[in-house]
This record gives C-alpha cells, sequence and structure tokens, in this order.
C-alpha cells in the first residue's frame, strides 16, 4: 500500500464503513443476469433499490430482486423513488425497514414532477425531518443548492447527495462550482447523485472531493453495461486518488516539463 493510500479514510455513513465510493442501482437492465453481473464488476458494496418498484418479498410469486443482490454480500440501500409528497416516502422507508428486517439505512428522494423528476426541496425536508425523528439514517438525494444541504445536515442527515443533472440524464456535472460549496462547508459525506453519464463525469466528481457516486442509468443504458460498470470503478478510484494528490496549479502560461539548463548545445 503506498502513502497516498494510507492517508485515505474508508467512505463511512452513519457508522457503516464501505470499501468502495461507488454505489450502483438495479433498476434498467435486461434482466436479472445482466444486474448481477454489471453490479459484481462494479465492486460496490452499496446497492440502492427502489422499494415502490421492486419485489423485496412482497409478492412470494415474483422473482426477489434479493436473491440477485444478497443482503450477505451488500448493504441494500431503499430509495423512495417514484415518490412526490413526504407521506409517500416516508411510507415507503417504514414498509422497506419492515421487509428488511429492521434495516434503517435509506436513501430519501422525494420528486417534484414527473417530467424533470428534480428534486422538491419542502417535501424532501419535511419527510428527512419526520425519518430522523423515527430513528432512520437517512442519505438525502437534493438540489445542488448549498443552503438546503447545510439544513439537511444540520438535523441529522446522514448524507447529503446533490444532483450532478437531471436523473437519467447522462449530462454530467453541469453546475461544479455549487457543488465545490456544499463540499467546502459539509461535515457529513456528500456524494453525487443523478446524471453522471460516463466515467469522466464519475472522476470529475471524485476529484472535486466528493466522498462518492451513486449511479444507475449510465451503466445499465451503456451498450455494454458491465464494461461500463468496470469503467465506473476505475473512474472513482481514480479521481479520489487525483483528489488526494493534489492537482497541479493551474497557469496561464506555459513552464517547460524539462530542464532548461544544462542543454547538449550550451
Amino acid at each position: 500500500m503506498t502513502d497516498m493510500q494510507r492517508m485515505d479514510v474508508p467512505l463511512t455513513v452513519a457508522g457503516r464503513t464501505f470499501s468502495s465510493r461507488l454505489l450502483v442501482g438495479t433498476g434498467k437492465y435486461r434482466d436479472f443476469d445482466e444486474a448481477r453481473a454489471a453490479i459484481e464488476e462494479s465492486g460496490a458494496d452499496v446497492v440502492t433499490v427502489a422499494v415502490r418498484r421492486s419485489n423485496l418479498g412482497q409478492d412470494p410469486d415474483a422473482p426477489n430482486l434479493l436473491d440477485v443482490i444478497s443482503p450477505s454480500r451488500y448493504t441494500i440501500l431503499p430509495n423512495t423513488a417514484g415518490c412526490f409528497n413526504a407521506r409517500d416516502a416516508v411510507r415507503t422507508c417504514q414498509l422497506a425497514r419492515e421487509l428488511l428486517d429492521g434495516h434503517n439505512l435509506v436513501k430519501l428522494e422525494v420528486l417534484g414532477d414527473q417530467k424533470t423528476l428534480y428534486p422538491n426541496v419542502m417535501e424532501t425536508l419535511s419527510a428527512a425531518r419526520t425519518l430522523i425523528d423515527d430513528g432512520f439514517d437517512v442519505m438525502v438525494y437534493t438540489s445542488d443548492d448549498p443552503i438546503v444541504a447545510q439544513e439537511l445536515e444540520s438535523m441529522g442527515a446522514s448524507a447529503i447527495m446533490p444532483l450532478g443533472s437531471l436523473i437519467g440524464s447522462g449530462q454530467g456535472l453541469l453546475n461544479p462550482d455549487t457543488l465545490a460549496l456544499i463540499l467546502e462547508h459539509a461535515r457529513v459525506p456528500v456524494l453525487v447523485d443523478a446524471g453522471i453519464g460516463t466515467a469522466s463525469d464519475a472522476a470529475l466528481a471524485m476529484e472535486l472531493g466528493c466522498d462518492g457516486v451513486l449511479l444507475n442509468s449510465a451503466i445499465a443504458h451503456a451498450k455494454q453495461p458491465v464494461l461500463m460498470a468496470r469503467a465506473m470503478k476505475r473512474a472513482v478510484e481514480a479521481g479520489r486518488d487525483a483528489y488526494l494528490a493534489e492537482r497541479m496549479p493551474r497557469r496561464q502560461e506555459a513552464r517547460a516539463s524539462s530542464p532548461t539548463r544544462g542543454l547538449i548545445t550550451e
């Protein structure tokens, strides 16, 4: 292990420590076999599951997603995808806790509309407060607003998850400056959630100092999902190393990379 690797600390959320900083989803794959292969190749420890869209045992006659992503191997992160108000989001988390034998780490997302899938911040804040009071460890999908991020942290959110761009858009990080502002003040993990399209997007998020990246569409919608899962794993690792290494300063003028004295013509 290098000195740089010794300097780093693992990703820790609500007292849980993970070896990978890449979190992945389970939706949009052609079948369970493809999902299993891509998730394994990603090296992720945390796999997020849309409780309202997945069978986690609610229907004993249908294929159970937990047969693909075993809780003995992965940390299952139930999410509230498809919820458009705080009440439904809270109920979904409570259902997940029942289905997963008291599991209380959840990803909260409360959407504003069907077209943009942009977070409804007011409903998100309301749901987060209720869930935290009910003993949940809440990772919160939200806008890239630094003030909202501070409010969520102050009420006890376990992680802040600002969007990079719209869910499923693949546009990458549209506002890296606002992400930098969130990172500057956060005392809990900050993970980019939504909008990642390819490996360079994930690497940039990590180079900014994000603690992790959560993605789904970028892998599932690639022509070769398993290969893209490998690329994302490496991008997150490379981005983290680059952040720890601290990049060279940007300059307006050129500077030779080789010695300028003692040339053979002198």
